[in-house]
């Protein structure tokens, strides 16, 4: 119950962020972040009504989505992706957030047209131009939603970021509101499989203010499962 509880509040919050920034809060979709987390605690979401869960790794989340159920609930890839396991992304999850170079893009639809599928993705920014991070810087993220945007078997969802950790999450807000506005650059150049309604940004510690900014996929795992 108090899985249910901690994402009752975290709804709750959203949705005080929302009507504070006069947003719909139905266009925000909170993802519980499972990773390192057992599937029997995925289930306790899930039976309490959650239904979107993202994972980091492709083998543990691979063993759990097969014990939960593929269809039990919408499956988002959070984690960094190396191309050799794109296949097995391809074949569990319905977004994949973290697409951040025209070869792993390549791969992807790759793996997608043997399965005749239309994989949706994110492109990740590395927004704050961290090191220690992955993501595309964003002086290139125009020309690769160009490259990107000519593969058939991938739908381009928006786009993905992880501003650095403050104390204050006030801090973080000058790095969403530079992901929406670049969202908004992309979104101008009306790109074949492009569309830009997502923006997945903001986790347990700074979500309301992304929220506030335009997120439409909070990730949130410590404030949900608890510390790992």
């Amino acid at each position: 119950m108090q899985i249910q509880s901690n994402i009752k509040k975290i709804q709750d919050d959203i949705c005080a962020a929302a009507q504070k920034s006069g947003r719909d809060a139905s266009r925000v979709t909170l993802i519980a972040v499972s990773k390192r987390k057992p599937s029997e605690m995925i289930r306790q979401a899930i039976d309490g009504g959650h239904r979107d869960f993202g994972e980091n790794y492709i083998q543990e989340a691979m063993e759990k989505i097969d014990l939960l159920g593929r269809d039990s609930a919408n499956w988002h890839f959070i984690g960094h992706l190396q191309s050799n396991k794109a296949k097995f992304a391809v074949k569990y999850f319905d977004l994949i957030h973290t697409v951040d170079t025209v070869k792993l893009a390549k791969e992807i639809n790759r793996q997608a047209e043997k399965i005749e599928k239309i994989q949706k993705i994110l492109l990740q920014v590395n927004i704050s131009q961290e090191t220690t991070k992955s993501g595309a810087q964003e002086s290139e993220m125009i020309d690769i939603a160009r490259q990107v945007s000519q593969y058939e078997n991938l739908h381009v969802s928006g786009l993905m970021c992880m501003p650095p950790f403050f104390d204050d999450p006030e801090e973080a807000r000058v790095y969403f509101k530079r992901l929406r506005e670049l969202s908004k650059e992309i979104e101008i150049l009306n790109l074949p499989h492009t569309d830009m309604t997502h923006l997945s940004m903001g986790m347990s510690n700074d979500f309301t203010v992304a929220v506030e900014e335009g997120s439409t996929l909070v990730r949130v795992g410590t404030a949900i499962f608890g510390a790992r």
